[in-house]
């Protein structure tokens, strides 16, 4: 195995990376957007969005560990 796993990393988990990243920061603008209009609405729709983001990441990590563990039996 590589010591930079990016460049081994599955394809799967760059997605989830990538996805989480995505709606994490797609999260913090909608708060942010919500938090700058007074729009309470739009603050509470935000979190959801950050917490799937984070729960992909977790995905994400375990697809890594995962990996690390396949290639290390090899």
């Amino acid at each position: 195995m590589l010591n930079e796993f990016w460049a081994t990393a599955p394809a799967s988990y760059k997605v989830l990376v990538f996805s989480a990243m995505g709606l994490i920061a797609a999260g913090i603008i909608l708060n942010l957007a919500g938090n700058g209009t007074h729009n309470q609405g739009l603050m509470i729709a935000s979190l959801p969005v950050i917490g799937l983001g984070l729960v992909l990441h977790i995905i994400a990590l375990v697809v890594r560990g995962q990996q690390v563990r396949k290639n290390l039996r090899k």
